[in-house]
């Protein structure tokens, strides 16, 4: 899943090199967090946070524990 977020998101940002994404997972469900460049954060949220949305719509249908929820934080 990390590197589906990673493929997703580099095209977005100039910074390519600053993407870090962590995994925290927990009994009901996995969280993701996606830190990228202070100057890039403004282009994975989108105006009125719509890239954002389409990002976590897309992390939401390519998950494969149907067991836990995913989660996806974007800082």
């Amino acid at each position: 899943m990390k590197a589906l977020i990673e493929t997703i998101v580099k095209p977005l940002v100039d910074h390519p090199e600053d993407i870090v994404v962590t995994e925290k997972e927990e009994e009901t469900k996995v969280v993701y967090h996606l830190t990228v460049n202070e100057n890039d954060v403004g282009k994975v949220i989108g105006k009125n946070g719509r890239i954002a949305k389409a990002i976590r719509t897309v992390v939401y249908a390519a998950k494969s524990d149907v067991n836990k929820r995913i989660y996806l934080d974007i800082m």
